[in-house]
């Protein structure tokens, strides 16, 4: 049995399921370390306890050896969204971002000048929603501090090139919103100055799992504005309000939950046989499959076709009067997706069972019959 192999046959979902850039069901490994540790937590025996305040130590590790970063460099978060507000509010000075991504990134620009009035979100003009370092270097101002993009965009699947858009950005921070590709995409994080995400689609840890990860340079630049205790050297602070750490720590309010932090470790520790450059081999290999069966039935597909491009999404567009009839085919067959804004999104994982592809070759089959009539 391969790693590979290993790594799939935790994939518990039933057939048909093809939405895990909405929510990644969880694996095999990690259904058994939550029903361990509520075991642990619910019976509460002498002495039984104290691994849980190890859990943040263990998941900020496994982080650390999944994107390159030091485990001192990483804080861990309950979501992408909340690692992405600490940092935003801690900015000062200009950031280029797309006001079409995900919203956690906009939205967090926009409260921070909103509250603080010291960054100034501006807005990329993209061509078809697509962020590439020659449309970033266009648009770039001596009054841009911070560049933020998606590592694949939710709406188009498009990978971006963080690489050139390293090297158009000069010195500028780099933030990057890493929940549609952490898990399934072999990125060069460590060009990047911010990375955040969560645990809760590709690597099917569960909600409640995430991270801040920040460089030496984001953490001398950014302002850690939401600091509570835990975000101290001192162990705990009972006598005194002590300054902020000099380090990611220093970004975080309270503490994390030891449960979702053992599942989040657990899910990354399942990674790491095959490694995600191979499990990202696995994805390309089954998003080609569906997008050349949404070619046998002449369904466009409108996100990236090139694979240095793309990672698990796939995203359709059919003729606008024909959108509910596809959607009524995939619901029939039971095939889970995601609609809205006139396409439909399906996302795909190392595991594709045949029985999948069956499932979704009945749904369009159903489809193209009842469009040519």
């Amino acid at each position: 049995m391969t790693a590979l192999t290993r790594f799939t046959d935790g994939f518990t979902e039933e057939p048909g399921y093809l939405d895990y850039a909405r929510v990644g069901p969880v694996s095999a490994v990690v259904a058994a370390e939550m029903l361990g540790q509520t075991e642990v937590l619910a019976r509460a025996r002498y002495g039984s306890l104290d691994h849980f305040f190890d859990q943040d130590r263990l998941a900020r590790e496994a982080v650390a050896r999944t994107i390159g970063f030091r485990p001192d460099q990483i804080a861990l978060q309950p979501h992408t969204t909340s690692g992405l507000m600490h940092a935003m509010f801690g900015l000062t000075g200009g950031v280029l971002l797309s006001p079409r991504d995900y919203p956690s990134s906009p939205f967090a620009a926009v409260r921070a000048a909103e509250a603080l009035h010291v960054v100034s979100p501006v807005w990329l003009e993209t061509q078809g929603n697509r962020v590439t370092p020659g449309i970033i270097k266009a648009q770039l101002t001596p009054a841009i501090v911070a560049v933020s993009v998606s590592l694949v965009d939710s709406r188009t699947g498009h990978l971006v090139d963080l690489e050139g858009i390293r090297q158009v950005i000069g010195d500028r921070l780099l933030f990057v919103d890493a929940i549609q590709g952490f898990g399934v995409v072999d990125a060069p994080f460590g060009l990047a100055d911010v990375v955040a995400s969560g645990g809760q689609k590709w690597t099917r840890a569960g909600w409640g799992t995430g991270f801040l990860a920040m460089s030496d340079r984001a953490v001398d630049s950014l302002m850690p504005v939401f600091s509570g205790y835990v975000g101290t050297d001192a162990e705990v602070p009972f006598d005194d309000v002590t300054p902020p750490s000099r380090g990611a720590r220093a970004f975080r309010v309270g503490n994390g939950d030891p449960i979702a932090e053992a599942r989040f470790a657990a899910a990354l520790t399942e990674i790491e046989p095959v490694g995600v450059a191979g499990i990202g081999a696995a994805v390309t290999e089954n998003v080609t499959q569906v997008i050349d069966l949404a070619d046998e039935f002449a369904i466009p597909v409108v996100s990236p076709r090139d694979e240095r491009e793309r990672a698990g999404i796939v995203v359709l567009e059919p003729p606008t009067e024909q959108l509910t009839m596809l959607q009524a085919s995939l619901s029939n067959h039971g095939v889970t997706v995601t609609a809205g804004g006139g396409t439909i999104r399906l996302s795909v994982h190392a595991a594709l069972h045949i029985d999948t592809l069956d499932m979704l070759r009945g749904a369009f089959t159903s489809y193209s019959t009842a469009a040519t009539y």
